[in-house]
């Protein structure tokens, strides 16, 4: 089997993972069994997250989630140009990107994992609804070691069902997303207290964002 077999396996599994009955794992999962660490995740479909999670994650992630295809190619252009003129760049992985990495690559920045990632993220916005994408994502975020899926960082970090986290709780789980090994949702930073206010702020105020998930 040549190379190409390995490239087309991800397109394949999204074609999988479109189906609603299917639950993916991501690629961290995987590790950490073939490591015998385990881990905790405990899978539930969208319906029964609160909706202050959708709202603090894409203000938090992913501002544009509901309007782009998949890429920001804006705010990619953005960071190249940045990249070009020798400055500090920032994120631009869309809410797509970041789970057509979390399933399928790996953490860590390069060129390489970037170009894998693209076409990963359009064709995978291609296919899934912006519902179903949403409901992969917050069911393989990590947020924490061997953590991972909002069901249980918030049974972990708050002691509710993720249908139950209030607009804080979500905000915290949301800042913490960039760095879960280091951020804690249960013992906020500085950093990310002085972010929780903005974002709930944006949060509130997401009806216009968020119809592509619940309209």
């Amino acid at each position: 089997m040549g190379v190409g077999f390995f490239v087309l396996i991800p397109y394949a599994l999204i074609v999988l993972y479109w189906l609603p009955f299917v639950r993916p794992v991501s690629t961290l999962m995987l590790a950490d069994l073939a490591f015998f660490r385990g881990y905790d995740r405990q899978w539930v479909e969208l319906d029964d997250i609160s909706p202050n999670v959708v709202k603090a994650v894409m203000m938090s992630e992913d501002g544009q989630f509901c309007a782009h295809n998949g890429v920001d190619w804006g705010q990619l252009r953005g960071v190249v140009q940045d990249a070009l003129d020798g400055e500090a760049t920032r994120g631009a992985s869309t809410i797509t990107m970041q789970t057509a990495k979390n399933l399928f690559l790996w953490n860590g920045r390069s060129f390489l994992r970037k170009t894998l990632e693209l076409p990963l993220a359009l064709f995978a916005n291609t296919l899934w609804s912006k519902r179903r994408t949403m409901e992969i994502y917050l069911n393989i975020a990590e947020w924490g070691p061997g953590l991972y899926g909002i069901e249980a960082a918030a049974r972990h970090y708050f002691k509710v069902p993720a249908a139950k986290l209030s607009l804080r709780q979500a905000t915290l789980l949301a800042v913490s997303l960039p760095n879960p090994v280091l951020r804690k949702a249960s013992k906020p930073t500085r950093n990310m207290t002085r972010l929780v206010p903005v974002i709930e702020r944006r949060a509130r105020a997401s009806g216009d964002y968020i119809t592509c998930i619940y309209n």
